[in-house]
């Protein structure tokens, strides 16, 4: 159990990725009460040093005896440094937020949007689970759609940015850009195609069923936080030559009557949520206007014109910050305030 304290020692693993960087300058941001500060990363990446809080901090190789008197570790390094090193941590009496996809699915481990289901934390967590990118910024919507209108299905279709793939991806594409204004040869390296000036109609692999696991993902997800098995959801994931921020078109079912205008007065409630949709004055939600902020914007709020008990709506946030690592810190902010 975490131990309540005026101020914490918190570890990040995967501290020199995007998402790990993007944890501690959040910490920083949001003036989390840090007493101890240790970062860790691969043995290629130790000797580094990151800065917080004006102070530079050297980069440690990640072992298995790094949690010891930590805190609450977050991490972001994988599914498979999450499985091998995670266990280890809670062993050390370390709380462990994880990014990567490794325990979301476990039956015990708790899968959290904390202004959707933070009571799914339980009393005593070990491992807390952090959702798929592309999943909290949907479920930051349909929430409150579903206490209200009960969701019968969902059709998602998703513009997710490189950054989602990392560093490498997001040089990619630069890269490519530049060599495509140049003249020169595109070299293709991360995705399977070249990405610039393209849409790539596939995340992560490809399953039997002809579906990605980056769209199972999305089902899974959504009904466990939701904690509702009845609520179908029939995704399309598709990489866009977009850097930062994804994008996604909904079309929400509900089982009772709903309107577009009841949405937009519903939605412009919630906490975390920006209501963005004056199309006549072009005001709607951008991938670029959504990057480097907190907020989850939804616009383009309608009726479906197709289907009496249905709505369209667009919704544009920061994959790296509220996809990832805002999230990791509000479950953190979460378990330090309680009582």
């Amino acid at each position: 159990m975490l131990r309540k304290n005026e101020k914490y020692h918190i570890a990040i693993a995967g501290a020199t990725g995007a998402v790990g960087r993007k944890m501690l300058a959040i910490l920083e941001e949001r003036n989390f009460p840090v007493d101890d500060l240790k970062l860790l990363a691969s043995t290629r990446s130790a000797g580094k040093f990151l800065e917080f809080k004006g102070e530079k901090i050297a980069v440690e190789e990640l072992r298995q005896n790094s949690f010891v008197n930590m805190d609450i570790a977050l991490f972001s390094a994988g599914a498979g440094i999450s499985r091998e090193f995670a266990p280890a941590a809670v062993k050390s009496n370390c709380v462990v937020i994880d990014n990567s996809s490794a325990y979301r699915m476990e039956k015990d481990i708790p899968l959290v949007v904390p202004e959707v289901n933070s009571d799914a934390i339980g009393d005593n967590p070990g491992i807390i689970a952090n959702p798929n990118c592309s999943t909290i910024q949907m479920v930051m919507v349909l929430k409150p759609i579903h206490e209200k209108f009960k969701i019968k299905r969902v059709v998602v279709s998703t513009y997710q940015s490189v950054s989602g793939s990392g560093q490498k991806a997001i040089d990619e594409l630069k890269n490519q850009t530049r060599d495509l204004f140049s003249g020169n040869e595109v070299k293709v390296n991360v995705y399977p195609h070249q990405i610039a000036f393209n849409c790539l109609p596939h995340i992560d692999k490809f399953l039997e069923n002809g579906y990605t696991k980056e769209e199972i993902k999305m089902v899974n997800e959504t009904r466990k936080i939701l904690g509702d098995d009845s609520v179908q959801v029939c995704p399309t994931t598709v990489r866009v030559p977009v850097f930062y921020s994804h994008s996604e078109a909904l079309n929400i079912e509900t089982e009772g009557p709903i309107t577009g205008s009841a949405v937009k007065e519903l939605l412009k409630a919630q906490s975390g949520i920006s209501v963005v949709d004056d199309p006549p004055n072009n005001e709607y939600p951008l991938a670029i206007e959504g990057e480097d902020k907190n907020e989850v914007f939804v616009g383009r709020i309608r009726d479906d014109i197709s289907c009496e008990r249905a709505v369209n709506l667009w919704v544009v946030s920061d994959n790296l910050r509220k996809g990832a690592a805002l999230n990791a810190v509000q479950i953190a902010e979460l378990l330090i305030s309680r009582p």
